[in-house]
């Protein structure tokens, strides 16, 4: 007798621990949320970062705030998030840096899919490689051919190390065969005005950032890096067009939450960012900027996330690049 007493009551406590989670989801959120941003304030992550904020916030009628947190190339901040108690109420604004990072700096206080739990993607923003405007290249096969004829002598540069401009160069060069040298710099702005004076020769941008400089012609786009052409420059191929094939590389924004955060969590946030994305009016807005909404539920952004981080351990491994 009492030991049925002792299975009912066991029966029972388990039975409440299981209804307690989707309890609690239902309930979430009960008070403000925290997206942390490992970037600095102003840049697209950021921007895009306080967009679905708000969207979230209207949505599930409790505050959601923006805390940036830079440094250290985004490992303060996404190191507070591994951190914070898993309960869906301090998130992670991430990036395909934080992909990169995982094969790029080995020894970080965290590994992303051992310590974080994958929400949502947000967007896709699309690269251009773009050439000053006095080098004497048409197209990419014209750059392509150059390169390999004067192996070393060119040179490309970049945001830093690691960053998307960076990776997108070394995938360039290990899938064109081709030897050019990175240029480093603290940020794409400094980058960006050495190639409009005619210092650098060649550079992989923000095709919203650069847009305006190649209609002005103060360079020239040979090839977008998306899967397929920018709806806002349509005449310019992409890199898989015109003679690298199988190229993509494009800076893509994402939620993750820490690890152990309620699945019922996740997929409330996964269906909220869902709708924020396929919104057709946040759709438009988006591609017009070079951005692309993406959607997928939390199984395949997670499948998504480690295909991303097999492929760039590839290149750092193939290019030998390292952090600074």
């Amino acid at each position: 007798m009492r030991s049925t007493r002792v299975r009912r009551a066991l029966t029972g406590a388990l039975l409440g621990a299981v209804l307690a989670v989707p309890a609690a989801a239902q309930d979430y959120p009960s008070h403000a949320v925290r997206i942390i941003v490992p970037f600095a304030p102003g840049g697209s992550a950021d921007v895009f970062g306080r967009f679905i904020a708000q969207r979230l916030q209207e949505a599930m009628g409790q505050n959601v705030i923006i805390d940036n947190r830079p440094g250290a190339g985004s490992m303060i901040g996404t190191d507070a998030v591994a951190k914070s108690a898993p309960d869906g109420y301090t998130l992670l604004l991430m990036s395909n840096a934080h992909t990169v990072n995982e094969s790029l700096i080995p020894n970080k206080p965290f590994v992303l899919m051992r310590d974080f739990a994958p929400i949502a993607p947000i967007n896709a923003s699309e690269l251009v490689l773009v050439v000053k405007a006095g080098l004497p290249v048409a197209t990419l096969g014209d750059l392509i051919k150059a390169a390999k004829a004067r192996p070393g002598s060119m040179s490309y540069a970049s945001s830093g190390p690691g960053t998307p401009y960076h990776m997108a160069g070394e995938l360039f060069k290990a899938m064109a065969g081709i030897s050019i040298v990175h240029i480093p710099y603290r940020g794409s702005a400094g980058a960006r005005s050495d190639l409009l004076g005619g210092q650098l020769e060649m550079m992989f941008d923000a095709l919203p950032t650069m847009s305006e400089h190649i209609k002005a012609g103060k360079v020239r786009a040979l090839a977008t890096t998306g899967r397929q052409r920018s709806a806002t420059m349509p005449d310019v191929p992409t890199m898989a067009e015109a003679g690298v094939p199988g190229y993509e590389a494009t800076i893509w924004l994402g939620l993750m939450a820490p690890k152990g955060t309620p699945a019922a969590v996740l997929a409330r946030l996964n269906t909220e960012i869902g709708k924020i994305t396929t919104n057709p009016e946040v759709r438009r807005a988006w591609l017009a900027q070079g951005a692309v909404p993406m959607t997928m539920n939390v199984a395949d952004f997670t499948r998504y996330m480690n295909d991303d981080i097999a492929k760039w351990a590839k290149v750092v491994k193939i290019s030998g690049a390292k952090a600074e």
